[in-house]
């Protein structure tokens, strides 16, 4: 494949986004980077152009359909997008007490885990189709291959991601623009920081960057790391479900609560 020269990141003020933005900084390069955070979003966008990369920033929110539309196809009808990283998300969870998450938290995770990722990659299909290439890249998890009982509502947003993702794959592929999920395990971020767990394999976020961007760069269909753990989730959907559970829960996990509400 052609290496991407004009480029969408959503969530790229911290954690995985931030790194695939100073991934893929070089001259010649154009970065649309999208957060919520202004100073965090700025200092990104200060050393991607240190590198040599053009920078355009949006103080966005995903949960913004009509918002987020506008403003990605303002940018695409400027410099069509190559490739769009729909990469934003928070988490949630519970502490080894709770017995269900808060319904408020729960849709905060799906608002933005998962319509989130559809307001992004929507606005991108039609106009990449209608060139006849492009790339999606959806930003997934291991939470998505397996429920996992301490992240029910992380779990299913994610799961939701790979889904969708697998369907436009079959879709779009055949007009030319290229799909791929990111399959990420345990990533060293500030989402991940808080998280109070066991964390196998565990990479630092310029590590995923890189192994994401390779597979990017080379159109695979699914960008799964570590090996190890992928391999282990796949393992789990073939043994007998409780059995899957009670393993699971011999793993003592706390997630917090997002702070975050559906606007």
């Amino acid at each position: 494949m052609r290496p991407a020269q004009s480029i969408l990141i959503t969530g790229a003020s911290s954690g995985i986004g931030r790194a695939l933005a100073l991934a893929y900084a070089r001259p010649g390069v154009s970065l649309a980077l999208l957060g919520r955070n202004s100073d965090r979003l700025a200092a990104v966008a200060e050393a991607a152009r240190g590198q040599g990369a053009e920078v355009e920033i949006g103080l966005l929110d995903v949960r913004d359909q009509a918002g987020l539309a506008q403003w990605i196809a303002e940018r695409d009808s400027h410099r069509p997008f190559d490739l769009g990283v729909a990469n934003a998300g928070i988490t949630t969870g519970l502490a080894p007490s709770d017995l269900r998450e808060d319904p408020e938290a729960v849709r905060a995770v799906l608002g933005a885990n998962l319509i989130g990722v559809l307001n992004t990659v929507e606005p991108l299909i039609a106009p990449m189709c209608l060139r006849g290439r492009g790339q999606l890249a959806f930003v997934g998890s291991m939470a998505g291959l397996r429920g996992l009982p301490y992240a029910p509502a992380y779990s299913a947003a994610k799961a939701a991601v790979h889904s969708y993702a697998e369907s436009l794959r079959g879709r779009l592929e055949p007009r030319g623009v290229r799909v791929s999920l990111v399959i990420a395990g345990f990533v060293k971020t500030p989402l991940n920081d808080s998280i109070d767990a066991v964390k196998p394999f565990e990479v630092s976020d310029a590590q995923a960057a890189l192994i994401i961007r390779r597979g990017l760069d080379r159109g695979k269909a699914v960008i799964a790391f570590p090996w190890q753990l992928y391999l282990a989730a796949r393992l789990a959907r073939t043994l007998p479900a409780r059995l899957v559970d009670k393993i699971m829960a011999r793993f003592e996990v706390n997630v917090p609560e997002t702070q975050e509400r559906v606007p």
